[in-house]
């Protein structure tokens, strides 16, 4: 693996070939026209693409050489879409497009050929190809044809293309990962999590961050084994699928990244979650009881224990949304200010995995929900972190231990 910048791949057209005609416009994110055609296309997935060309772009201007070409590959198109933002959106001054099912050859070529026309002879800002995601990867990585941005939507687990997308990726560039494998953030399949991610996942109550962790741990794995670590740009729940994507960085180094993998204890029967390293293993256990039967403890991992965000990029992601127009309006039921200001709130590192249903705090304290609002001023208050979770309603990420959230509920309905 190099960091060197890596010329843009020249690609030329056969003789006498002609292009076909782009598709008629049916669909249309964030002003991009495009039609998906026969492919499979979600516009409920559009905030996440909003995401990837906002954390795209800024990687693109933060660059240590502005002059070099922005190289972007998107493994898994679909319709085209994705590579067609990153070529329009982000800037991207060369995009590859690939996807299995070479019967999409017709409406990928068509999307890209609308914003960027089909030159008759010679070099051109994109590529279509039709080729098992792993082996283009290696086969980019083996000719030394390295990327700043590698997007993989996959369906299931994304685990078996992690690492030769980092092989291909520049290091500091950013790699975004899909995951729709919610059966194992639930822990219906322990064995699948352990194979796939290196992970042992059992049922908590946020199985929905526990898949993130589980995403992120699985890159974070496979990067130190290169002799890397990670950064996470940002991590995103959606509701519709459902669908767990990460954006990370591919950082130099190994050694940054262990205190963020580790595992994550909750107790049963206190409702109190936990963190440990690996050199805790033999000591994991819940203070809430001198005799807490074993059973009461669910431990999972290893996986992510680190923040889910990182503050400075989500901040600056929220300020091009601004600058951009996107801020304000709704996607698909989705506002990006609400959904940034929200991650910027969660990037408290002083905040511990998961968070706490209001219901459960509720049920404990034996009272009505309080309000949310209400329950979060009364813990800043107290002064313990607090904030809402964009990965689960009715829910309070703190690092309160759940008997002062208790307490707090009590004193909410008692005032009222």
């Amino acid at each position: 693996m190099a960091s060197a910048p890596a010329a843009a791949p020249a690609v030329t057209f056969q003789p006498g070939r002609r292009a076909p005609l782009p598709p008629r416009c049916t669909h249309s994110e964030r002003g991009v026209s495009f039609d998906p055609g026969s492919a499979f296309y979600r516009s409920d997935s559009a905030p996440g693409r909003d995401l990837a060309v906002l954390a795209a772009t800024l990687h693109r201007r933060r660059r240590p050489d502005p002059s070099a070409p922005f190289l972007c590959l998107d493994a898994m198109c679909g319709s085209g879409v994705r590579a067609l933002r990153y070529l329009a959106q982000a800037g991207a001054d060369f995009v590859w497009a690939n996807d299995a099912s070479d019967a999409l050859h017709p409406v990928i070529v068509g999307n890209l050929s609308r914003f960027e026309p089909v030159p008759p002879e010679g070099q051109r800002r994109w590529v279509v190809s039709h080729l098992d995601a792993t082996r283009l990867l290696a086969e980019r990585y083996l000719r030394r044809e390295y990327f700043d941005v590698i997007d993989v939507d996959s369906f299931g687990s994304e685990a078996e293309y992690i690492r030769a997308a980092f092989l291909a990726l520049k290091i500091g560039g950013l790699l975004y990962l899909t995951s729709t494998d919610w059966r194992s953030a639930r822990g219906y399949g322990g064995k699948c999590s352990l194979s796939s991610y290196g992970a042992y996942v059992l049922p908590v109550p946020y199985p929905n961050e526990i898949g993130l962790r589980m995403l992120l741990g699985g890159a974070a794995r496979e990067a130190a084994m290169l002799g890397f670590h990670i950064k996470p740009v940002f991590s995103y729940y959606a509701y519709h699928g459902p669908i767990f994507r990460a954006m990370v960085q591919l950082c130099h180094g190994k050694e940054d990244g262990i205190s963020n993998y580790g595992f994550i204890c909750h107790c049963k029967s206190c409702g109190q979650s936990q963190t440990f390293g690996f050199d805790e293993l033999g000591q994991i256990s819940c203070g809430c009881a001198n005799r807490t039967d074993a059973t009461s403890i669910t431990v999972v991992g290893p996986l992510w224990t680190g923040p889910l965000h990182d503050r400075s990029s989500i901040t600056e992601m929220l300020n091009l949304a601004v600058e951009w127009g996107w801020a304000h309006t709704s996607e698909n039921g989705v506002t990006l200010e609400k959904l940034l200001g929200t991650m910027i709130e969660e990037s408290d590192p002083r905040l511990p995995p998961g968070y706490i249903r209001l219901d459960e705090i509720a049920s404990r304290a034996k009272v009505n929900s309080p309000p949310l609002g209400t329950l979060i001023h009364s813990l800043q208050k107290e002064g313990y972190a607090a904030c809402r979770s964009h990965i689960g309603a009715n829910a309070v990420k703190t690092n309160s231990p759940i008997s002062s959230c208790i307490v707090v509920a009590r004193e909410i309905r008692n005032l009222r």
